[in-house]
């Protein structure tokens, strides 16, 4: 069932993504009076900005139904990982499963908008860089600091306006207002950890490019720039050896180290936080 999940979950993430893209799409937005314009039908174009989130939510329907029925008799039991925390969900509740669909898919959705404000922050070179734009949309012009802050903030108000209707799922619902207010912050942090997949596949794609010539392709220009910025901070070492360049090796290990580190502190102070 997780692996199905995982699926459904990314054919839903597909569908948002396709739909943000036509939404970006210039041609869409060119009109019936120029040349191409009168060449376009406008019938697909409209229907196509309606009908990917309608199958979107048809789709997270659909698989709620699908998981009370078939997850219900396996004993099946869904389960939202949030870092410092997990919430489960009992299968043979339909209004659970019906959560348990639209929360999980949202984890996703996260996870993968996370990645593309990472990438907004790094800034790489176009035209690689306007897939992150068509995205992010006008977020990716604003300012570096508030990028950085956006994930916390986000991830704060979104759980702290969820974890109060839906109390019920909570694993501490006797909780004070400023206590869930500090527990928001607590998995705000851990969201941020998400990043050091980013960092080291950006960090191992450089590698790789650095050993293996793949041509002049905008992807890797791309990569290059990107975790050229990444490794900026362990410049200052030594750790150049002839023509090998241990810094992206370096930095993989550094991320994950870090990261290691600061889940095991966050999860000490969601412990901390009083009943």
């Amino acid at each position: 069932m997780g692996l199905i999940d995982f699926i459904l979950n990314l054919a839903g993430l597909l569908l948002w993504l396709n739909w943000r893209a036509a939404k970006a799409d210039p041609l869409g937005k060119l009109k019936p009076a120029t040349l191409i314009g009168t060449l376009r039908r406008a019938e697909p174009a409209n229907a196509r900005r309606w009908h990917l989130p309608a199958v979107l939510g048809g789709l997270l329907l659909l698989r709620a139904l699908f998981y009370w029925q078939i997850g219900s008799a396996a004993g099946w039991i869904g389960k939202l990982d949030l870092g410092v925390t997990a919430i489960f969900f009992r299968s043979n509740v339909f209004g659970q499963m019906l959560l348990f669909s639209i929360f999980s898919f949202a984890r996703m959705f996260g996870i993968v908008y996370l990645w593309l404000v990472l990438l907004s922050i790094l800034d790489g070179p176009m035209p690689t860089h306007r897939l992150v734009k068509m995205q992010l949309g006008a977020i990716d012009g604003w300012p570096r600091w508030i990028k950085i802050l956006l994930p916390l903030a986000v991830i704060a108000l979104a759980w702290g306006l969820t974890s109060w209707p839906f109390a019920w799922l909570h694993p501490k619902t006797t909780m004070t207002v400023a206590h869930r207010i500090e527990e928001s912050l607590v998995i705000a942090l851990g969201s941020y950890l998400v990043w050091k997949f980013l960092v080291a596949a950006l960090l191992a794609f450089h590698l790789l490019n650095s050993y293996i010539y793949f041509g002049k392709n905008p992807f890797w220009n791309y990569v290059n720039a990107t975790a050229k910025q990444l490794v900026r901070p362990l410049e200052k070492i030594p750790l150049r050896a002839g023509k090998a360049d241990f810094a992206p090796a370096a930095g993989i290990a550094l991320v994950f180290l870090l990261a290691g580190l600061a889940a095991r502190l966050l999860v000490f102070l969601y412990s901390r936080l009083p009943l």
